[in-house]
C-alpha cells in the first residue's frame, strides 16, 4: 500500500491544536475544492487526501491510533491503520460535513452532499430528521463495498448503535436501515433451465409466493436474484433482496414425477 502521511497531507505538525487541523483543512479545501478545479484529476485525489486526513486527525481516538502506529511502525503507519480502518470506519462520526458546509456555503461553493457524492459514491450521505423540539442532521457512511447501501445498517459499530439508540429512546426517531439479503434454494426441471421461462416458488425464509422469472441457460448452483424480496427494512430503509440458488431435478427423477402425474387421471 502506497504510504502516506496525514500530518503530512494537511501541512501541519504532529504537535498540531485541533483547531490549526480545522483551520488547515478549511484552507486545503478551499484550494482543491472540484468547483475550483473543474477538469482537474490530481486535485479530485488531493482533496480525497486531504478529507480523509482531517476526518481521522479532528477525532481524538483515531488520531491516538494513528499516532501510536506513528511511533511503532513509522513510514507504514497509513498502511497499518487502513488495515484497521476502512473508508466508512475513517468517516464515521466525523464533523467532516458542518466544517465543509460552512466553507462552501463562505465562497459560493457546491455543498457536501454534491461533492461527497461525486466524490465517493451514494454510500456517503446525511440523513436529517425533524420532530417538535429536534431537528438535525446526521453524517452517515454506508458499509460495504461498490459506493452502495447494504443489507447492513447504515450506521455502524459501537458510536453507530449509540446515536441510534439515543434518537429512537429521547425523541422515537428511527433512523433507516435497510433489511437483510435472504438465501433459499429453488429445484428446476432440466429442460426449464435450459430454455428458460417462469416457475411458482414459495420462499421458507419469509413465506412469500412468487414467479420466478429464470433465465436461459442456467445452470446448478448458480443463483437467481430477486430485487426487493428479502428482509423488510425499518424507517424507510429499502428492503433486502432474496438470493434464491438453482437445484436442478435430476433427468430419472423428473420421470418418475410425470410418471406419478400421468397415472392419476386430472381433475376436471
Amino acid at each position: 500500500m502506497e504510504q502516506k502521511d496525514y500530518y503530512e497531507i494537511l501541512g501541519v505538525e504532529q504537535n498540531v491544536r485541533q483547531e490549526e487541523v480545522k483551520v488547515s483543512y478549511r484552507k486545503l479545501a478551499f484550494q482543491y475544492h472540484p468547483d475550483r478545479n473543474r477538469d482537474n484529476p490530481v486535485a479530485v485525489a488531493r482533496m480525497k487526501e486531504v478529507n480523509e486526513s482531517y476526518a481521522v486527525l479532528a477525532d481524538p481516538e483515531k488520531r491516538r491510533r494513528y499516532d501510536a502506529l506513528r511511533k511503532t511502525c513509522g513510514a507504514s503507519a497509513y498502511g497499518q491503520f487502513r488495515n484497521s480502518y476502512s473508508e466508512q470506519d475513517i468517516f464515521r462520526g466525523s464533523d467532516i460535513h458542518q466544517t465543509f458546509e460552512e466553507l462552501s456555503k463562505a465562497f459560493g461553493l457546491r455543498g457536501f452532499e454534491d461533492v461527497f457524492r461525486e466524490s465517493y459514491g451514494s454510500g456517503f450521505r446525511t440523513f436529517e430528521f425533524g420532530k417538535p423540539g429536534a431537528f438535525g442532521k446526521v453524517f452517515m457512511a454506508a458499509s460495504g463495498g461498490g459506493g452502495g447501501l447494504t443489507s447492513n445498517p447504515i450506521l455502524g459499530g459501537r458510536m453507530g448503535r449509540l446515536i441510534k439508540y439515543g434518537l429512537k429512546k429521547k425523541w422515537g426517531i428511527e433512523l433507516p436501515e435497510n433489511g437483510k439479503d435472504l438465501h433459499d434454494m429453488v429445484t428446476l426441471p432440466s429442460n426449464l433451465a435450459r430454455t428458460g421461462g417462469k416457475i411458482a416458488y414459495s420462499c421458507r425464509k419469509n413465506g412469500k409466493d412468487l414467479l420466478v422469472t429464470v433465465p436461459s441457460g442456467i445452470r446448478e448452483a448458480q443463483s437467481i436474484r430477486l430485487k426487493g424480496m428479502g428482509g423488510m427494512g425499518k424507517g424507510g430503509g429499502n428492503s433486502g433482496d432474496l438470493y434464491v440458488k438453482v437445484r436442478l431435478r435430476s433427468p430419472l427423477l423428473q420421470k418418475m414425477k410425470d410418471a406419478v402425474k400421468g397415472f392419476w387421471p386430472s381433475r376436471a
